[in-house]
C-alpha cells in the first residue's frame, strides 16, 4: 500500500474520532467587476450556483461552472473573478481534524475544482440544507443537518480521490505541504501496526520505530491522533473483526487468531465490550 492510500486508510479507520467544525457560511453574488485576492486560515468550499468563477493559483487559471465545488486548502493564496454579468456561490469555512491536528486533509492533493458530475448528489444535499437553514434558522437540527451534509461532501471528495477519479489541480503536481504533527510522522508506526495485528504489540516497539522514548511517543500519539496507541490498536482490531464477520468466511476462532487474541473467548469478550453484542450475533 502506498503512502497516500495508507493515510487515507488511517482516516477511514479513525473516522469516529474525526472532528468537523464549521466556522462561517454564506451565499454571495458578484458582478463582472468582482475580483478577490485572498487566502483563508481554514478549509474553504465553494458551491457554484450560477455563472462561472475563474480561480488563478500560481499563475494557472481554473474555471468552475454551476454544479462544481471549489476546494481551497488553508493558507492557499488565490485570485478569483468572473467574466459573466453575475456569479453566485455558497461558501463554507471549516476545520477537519483528529486530536489537536486540525488539518488532516493536508496529506492529500485535494484542492481544486471537483466536477459537478462527480459530486452532484452530495452538493445538492448541502445546498438544500443551507437553504433550509437560512429559511428557518431557529429550527432545531438545521445546523446539525448542514454539518452532516458537509461531512458527506468531504467524504465523497476523499472517496473520489481514493478511487483515482479526482485529484485537485490547484497544487499543479506539487506534493501537499506537510504540517507540524501530521499523520505522516507516524506513517511507519501505522504500517507496523497493520502488519502485526496477529500478535501482541508492545509500546516500546512502536516508540523504537518512531525513534523516541516510550513516554514521549505515547504523549505525541495521543496529542496528534486523539487517542492513545493502545486505543488505536484496539480500534483497528475491532474494525478488522467487523470486516471479517461481514465476509462470513471465517470462524470466530480464526478471527481471534488473525487479530492476536489467545482464544475465542478473549476475542468475543473484547468484541462485545466494543460493539455491545457478541460476534456470534453481529450483523
Amino acid at each position: 500500500m502506498d503512502e497516500n492510500m495508507m493515510n487515507m486508510s488511517i482516516i477511514n479507520d479513525l473516522s469516529e474520532y474525526i472532528t468537523l467544525r464549521m466556522s462561517s457560511y454564506l451565499e454571495q453574488s458578484h458582478d463582472k467587476h468582482w475580483i478577490e485576492h485572498k487566502s483563508h486560515p481554514d478549509y474553504d468550499l465553494w458551491f457554484i450556483q450560477s455563472g462561472s468563477v475563474k480561480v488563478t493559483i500560481d499563475k494557472c487559471e481554473h474555471t468552475a461552472v454551476p454544479g462544481d465545488v471549489v476546494f481551497f486548502y488553508p493558507d492557499m493564496p488565490y485570485i478569483a473573478s468572473t467574466t459573466e454579468d453575475v456569479c453566485r456561490f455558497i461558501y463554507i469555512h471549516f476545520e477537519f481534524g483528529i486530536g489537536e491536528q486540525k488539518r488532516i486533509l493536508g496529506e492529500f492533493p485535494l484542492p481544486g475544482i471537483v466536477p459537478g458530475e462527480l459530486i452532484r448528489e452530495e452538493a445538492a444535499l448541502f445546498t438544500k440544507a443551507y437553504r433550509r437553514l437560512k429559511q428557518g434558522s431557529g429550527i432545531p437540527g438545521n445546523r446539525l443537518y448542514l454539518k452532516a451534509c458537509l461531512l458527506a461532501v468531504i467524504a465523497k471528495i476523499v472517496e473520489l480521490h481514493g478511487q483515482g477519479a479526482y485529484t485537485g489541480a490547484f497544487l499543479n503536481g506539487r506534493k501537499p505541504r506537510k504540517t507540524e504533527g501530521s499523520l505522516d510522522v507516524l506513517q511507519d508506526v501505522f504500517q507496523y501496526v497493520d502488519a502485526n495485528l496477529h500478535r501482541s504489540i508492545r509500546m516500546n516497539e512502536l516508540a523504537a520505530i518512531a525513534g523516541v522514548s516510550e513516554k514521549y511517543f505515547i504523549s505525541y500519539f495521543k496529542k496528534n491522533v486523539g487517542i492513545t496507541p493502545g486505543q488505536y490498536i484496539s480500534q483497528i482490531k475491532m474494525n478488522r473483526a467487523r470486516d471479517y464477520l461481514y465476509e462470513k468466511k471465517y470462524t470466530i476462532q480464526q478471527i481471534a487468531g488473525f487479530l492476536g487474541y489467545p482464544d475465542p473467548f478473549t476475542f468475543s469478550k473484547a468484541f462485545k465490550k466494543y460493539y455491545n453484542v457478541p460476534p456470534s450475533k453481529f450483523e
